[in-house]
């Protein structure tokens, strides 16, 4: 049996209200308004038949070189510092941590990590980086003066499948090959102790596969955002998703209880192969 649960989350409008590039980046480079911005890359994705990240990583490296803002990898960083955060984000990770802690009375431990189509070493320098065991999200090539070349990773909507598998395998650096066979014995954090977090369509492949290797998933919305509500009942109506709710991630919000019951069941379900195998021993 294994004891490690992991919580996946995407960024942008699951943990934070805006994309990451939104805080600081677009308007440091002239954009004034960012649903501009936007919608010029979705047209250019579309005239292009380009994958809508390499899009953005060309613009934005390209408007940097326009207007000469020294987008280094530092700058990227420091840029993580001003993103918000939906309510009670900060203090959550925490609380799931010793909310797993005391209900499994210290027999499971919880990992959370990110998986994002936004940019790694903005997500390096946020607030809340130390919650996380590890980041996987799109990242630059630098040169000999810390400017971004050309993409070096680049996460899309399916490709964050991959990082699932990873999570899965315990196979988290790059260079590691994941197609190799592992038998599920051996693989350190099953599906079944896997949650993921995401916001909409562009989470669908993630959802998918967590809740059809037998792990779950939840989809969440911003307060009084329509259009985010209807994806959401959508994916639910799907059997995408397990539960939806409001991105309110303060202790005795519904989402926190919706966490906790997921948890509580992956911890019923740990608790109940430890007595199966005690009694197999006792034969």
């Amino acid at each position: 049996m294994k004891n490690t649960i992991a919580l996946v989350y995407d960024f942008d409008g699951t943990l934070s209200p805006k994309s990451m590039q939104e805080y600081t980046i677009l308007r440091d480079l002239g954009v004034k308004d960012s649903k501009i911005f936007w919608k010029q890359l979705d047209r250019e994705a579309e005239r292009d038949n380009a994958e809508k990240s390499l899009v953005w990583m060309r613009m934005t490296k390209e408007l940097a070189e326009k207007s000469k803002t020294g987008m280094t990898r530092e700058y990227f960083r420091k840029s993580g510092k001003e993103i918000d955060y939906f309510p009670g984000v900060p203090a959550y990770f925490k609380e799931v941590t010793k909310y797993v802690q005391k209900a499994s009375k210290g027999r499971m431990k919880v990992r959370h990590y990110i998986v994002s189509a936004g940019l790694k070493e903005i997500l390096e320098g946020i607030s809340i980086r130390k919650e996380f065991h590890n980041i996987f999200a799109s990242e630059y090539h630098y040169d000999e003066r810390g400017l971004p070349t050309f993409p070096k990773v680049v996460i899309t909507d399916t490709i964050k499948t991959q990082y699932l598998f990873r999570i899965n395998k315990g196979l988290e650096k790059l260079n590691e090959d994941i197609n190799q066979h592992m038998p599920e014995a051996d693989r350190p954090i099953p599906f079944e102790n896997i949650i993921y977090v995401g916001d909409g369509l562009t989470d669908v492949p993630a959802m998918t596969l967590t809740k059809k290797s037998g792990g779950h998933s939840i989809a969440v919305y911003r307060a009084r955002h329509q259009k985010g509500l209807e994806t959401c009942k959508r994916l639910l109506s799907a059997n995408r998703v397990d539960f939806i709710a409001n991105a309110d991630y303060r202790k005795h919000s519904e989402l926190f209880q919706y966490v906790t019951t997921v948890l509580d069941l992956i911890m019923k379900r740990y608790e109940y192969g430890q007595k199966v195998e005690q009694n197999r021993k006792r034969l």
